[in-house]
Parts: structure tokens; sequence; C-alpha cells
């Protein structure tokens, strides 16, 4: 009980520690259970603070929801697809090292995309949710166009793909198999969908990258 006091009194003493415990708590909750289950107490009681400071903070559940796709899912997406594309020459390079890294662990399976679970659930019910996350998609979807552009222009993506479709077809195929490996409780699926992928993003390069792919393929495996 003691303990518990000393690290109450220094979330008081850091608001922004406070302010961020509540929103992991909150996405781990929502990620269980979707955001209209999700519990205020479960909440409270995962990040051991109570319901003045967490209305403190957000003012309501509705905008720690929010908070959650601004503060966590959208900065997530970022970090697993933009940043490695920004890091990368080769964007076709970086997406199937993207594609490759996806998690096919049971648990993540079983829980799905949370992006994708969230608008699933909230984007027909609620204006706040549904604006959140169309820019956390278009940012994502922008975000691949830029890179399939430049890797255009550096002669490295077949020129005739048009990089805002195929970033949107990336996105569904994505989410597509993110929900059907979820529907189906089974990371064989999640594996095919990467296989699959992977086939296809090998399909956007320039002409004159694929002998060089697979001329340096077959000299690594010998």
């Amino acid at each position: 009980m003691r303990r518990y006091s000393s690290e109450r009194r220094a979330r008081l003493r850091d608001p922004e520690r406070t302010r961020n415990d509540l929103l992991q708590a909150a996405f781990r909750e929502v990620y269980r259970s979707g955001f209209q289950s999700a519990g205020l107490n479960a909440i409270l009681a995962k990040a051991r603070v109570t319901k003045g400071a967490l209305y403190h903070h957000f003012g309501s559940k509705e905008a720690l929801g929010y908070a959650i796709v601004e503060g966590i899912i959208g900065p997530d997406n970022r970090g697993q697809w933009l940043t490695p594309l920004q890091k990368g020459k080769d964007p076709i390079d970086a997406l199937i090292g993207i594609i490759q890294g996806l998690s096919v662990r049971p648990e993540a399976v079983r829980g799905g995309c949370a992006l994708n679970n969230l608008s699933q659930e909230m984007s027909p019910l609620d204006a706040g949710f549904r604006k959140r996350l169309e820019r956390v998609f278009q940012d994502w979807r922008q975000g691949v166009a830029s890179a399939l552009r430049e890797g255009q222009a550096n002669g490295r993506v077949r020129r005739d793909v048009e990089p805002a479709r195929t970033a949107g077809f990336l996105i569904a195929m994505v989410q597509g198999y993110a929900s059907l490996a979820k529907n189906a409780q089974d990371p064989r699926v999640t594996r095919e969908g990467i296989v699959n992928i992977v086939q296809w993003l090998q399909s956007l390069r320039a002409t004159n990258e694929r002998p060089r792919r697979a001329k340096a393929r077959d000299s690594r495996g010998t």
C-alpha cells in the first residue's frame, strides 16, 4: 500500500507520465475489447490512477479514444511504414522488408490490426473517430505513393505504375489479410498474405531492376 501511494504521488508530480499511463492502458483495453466495450474502471486499474485524473487529462471517454488514434495508432503506423520508406533507397526493397516483418505471432493474429479494428468499429458511428482514422490512412497512402514516385524517378519502379492507386491497393491487401487472419485465428493466413504481397511488390520493379535483383539473389545462394 505504501508503494502504491508513493507511485501515485510520483504521478501527481508528473502529469505527463499520468497521461501516458492512461493512454497506454486505454490502448491495451480498447485493443482487447473494442472501444465500446472498453471499461473505464479496467483502464483506471491498469493505469493505477483515479477517475478524476482521467477526466482531468481527457475530459471524456471519446476524447481518450481520439487520443489513442492521434497519440499511439498514428505514430505507430508512421514508424512501421513511413520511417523505413524514408530511410531506404529502394522503395520496393523497403516495402518488402516491412511486409516480411509483419507479425505472425498468435497473439498478434488473434488481436488483429489496431487501426483496422477501430476503423471497422467506430468509423460508422462517430465522426470524430472517422476523421482521425481517415488521416492515418491518408498519411499512410501518401507516404507510400511518394516513395513509389521517387522510385520511378530513380528508375527502380515501373513507369506505368500509378503511385496513389498502387499505395491504396497495398493498404487494402494488408488490411484484408489482417482481417482474414483474425477471423480464421490462423497465422498461416498471415504467412500466405506475406508471400502473395511480396510477389506482387516484386512485379512493380522497373524492368532493368529485375535481372539485377535476380542476379544478386543467385550470387547470395552460391
